[in-house]
């Protein structure tokens, strides 16, 4: 295992190593191009690693799957989500070898459509603590709402079984250290859905950083953006939905201030701090989670700092239309300890996005956004002599859910981590939940990765609480 330090000091080494263009048959390009694809291989060999806190029980490890053994996947949460990894994994069953045999959701018409799309009638459950009392199923997928996740994410792992959650995968900041400390204390596999990671070109851009194609890094910017003249998450709200269709109560779960059944709420959650972080839980997972991966040396963040608006939470000429609890644009800015900066920006309400590039000092890595499957190595004019301009071109499998669905089930038979693993993960969901929490107490959050604690720029420390954002103490 060699850290950034290391491979820096070969670079170093390597390059004082170059010949002279002027006195040798190679050339100084050519010299440095091919050192660092020495390097390259090096860096490969670097793994994450994170303190692992209160491990005092092992759960149940679950049954050892071979490469030939079928992978038996329940579902919980089949509502629009759900149903596409339902149809997903039913389109690459065959080739994936896998069995769907469960449904699970709180809306008996969602676990009739569920049905339907498997195919034949597959039990169904309204608690996935049931769901988990069956003995043949190996792996689950998360699809619910987002405060859900981790309950179900730490029951089915302590019961054994692989876990596939859907982005964002905490609601909290500290749940995301609970599903942490269980997933390094099982040694199952867990996803999250997070499907731009399974992208090729974010991997290359990793391998090109790691060999120091572009220098150390200064600043990453990309953008998720929308703009809906409807408002965003404005879901159709269907004439089934009512309380004996659903366990409303059980939808709610553990969030503190309850309500009666909404539908409004029920379809449109994504518009509600209760049970999502809207912009910065949705869309700005989409592009963190891969952005940090292509660094090629995920870290923890030390500052972060957001802002957002709701100037168009109401329309003036429709009073109530764009009604919602959320921010409508949003910006983001990481620091991490290696000095790199990242910045995000989303918004439902301007679909103009920002250039998706990674800077180096010595050249700039640019992706071309979301559906891109090129990445173009530009050098910085002040190192053109020794950099050769690139392009890499077809860079595949591109961003899909059935790539980031078969990546998770090839590492439960190989033992390889997924794309968007747990150490991945963790580091990403502080950045999102650090940025809630900055919008919306107007501060700056620091965050210590050693103590998991998280203070503003003068000192005060923030606490995080189980049905809000956070508090300042």
């Amino acid at each position: 295992i060699f850290s950034r330090e290391v491979i820096k000091h070969c670079n170093e080494v390597m390059e004082k190593q170059a010949p002279n263009p002027t006195n040798s048959g190679e050339t100084r390009r050519k010299f440095i191009k091919k050192a660092g694809t020495a390097a390259a291989v090096v860096a490969s060999s670097n793994i994450i690693t994170t303190p692992v806190y209160g491990q005092n029980q092992a759960p149940s490890s679950g049954r050892v799957i071979g490469a030939n053994d079928r992978i038996n996947v329940g579902y919980v949460g089949v509502g629009g989500q759900g149903q596409a990894h339902v149809r997903s994994m039913k389109g690459h069953a065959g080739e994936s070898n896998l069995e769907q045999v469960a449904v699970c959701d709180v809306s008996k018409t969602r676990m009739d459509q569920a049905r339907k799309i498997i195919g034949r009638d597959v039990p169904g459950y309204e608690d996935h603590r049931k769901l988990l009392e069956r003995k043949d199923i190996d792996a689950v997928c998360i699809a619910t709402v987002d405060h859900w996740h981790t309950p179900i994410a730490i029951d089915t792992m302590n019961s054994g079984r692989h876990v596939y959650v859907e982005k964002p995968m905490t609601r909290y900041m500290s749940e995301a250290f609970k599903i942490h400390d269980v997933v390094k204390k099982t040694g199952l596999k867990l996803q999250v859905g997070s499907q731009g990671c399974s992208a090729r070109k974010y991997h290359k851009a990793a391998e090109l950083i790691q060999s120091g194609a572009i220098g150390p890094l200064v600043m990453g910017q990309t953008s998720y953006m929308r703009n809906n003249p409807k408002g965003e998450w404005n879901y159709t709200i269907h004439d089934w939905a009512t309380p004996e269709d659903m366990n409303w109560d059980r939808w709610m779960g553990g969030v503190n201030k309850k309500i009666p059944f909404n539908a409004d709420h029920y379809f449109r959650w994504r518009k509600y701090y209760p049970y999502c972080a809207g912009l910065l839980g949705d869309l700005l997972p989409h592009l963190a989670h891969p952005f940090i991966l292509a660094t090629g040396n995920p870290e923890f963040p030390s500052r972060v700092v957001s802002i957002g608006s709701k100037a168009w939470k109401t329309d003036r000429n429709t009073p109530g239309t764009y009604e919602r609890d959320v921010d409508e644009s949003v910006q983001v800015l990481a620091e991490f300890p290696s000095g790199f900066n990242l910045m995000l920006a989303s918004a439902t309400v301007n679909e103009q996005g920002m250039t998706e590039m990674i800077r180096g000092h010595h050249g700039s890595l640019y992706m071309g956004g979301l559906s891109s499957t090129k990445v173009e190595l530009r050098p910085e004019r002040k190192f053109a002599d020794e950099i050769d301009p690139e392009t890499f071109d077809g860079l595949l499998p591109g961003e899909a859910i059935r790539h980031h669905e078969r990546n998770w089930l090839d590492c439960i038979r190989d033992g390889k981590e997924p794309n968007a693993n747990i150490d991945l993960a963790v580091r990403v969901q502080t950045v999102i939940s650090l940025a809630e929490m900055s919008d919306r107490l107007n501060i700056m959050c620091l965050f210590d990765e050693k103590t998991r604690s998280i203070t503003t720029g003068d000192g005060q420390k923030v606490e995080e609480l189980d049905y809000g954002v956070a508090e300042l103490s």
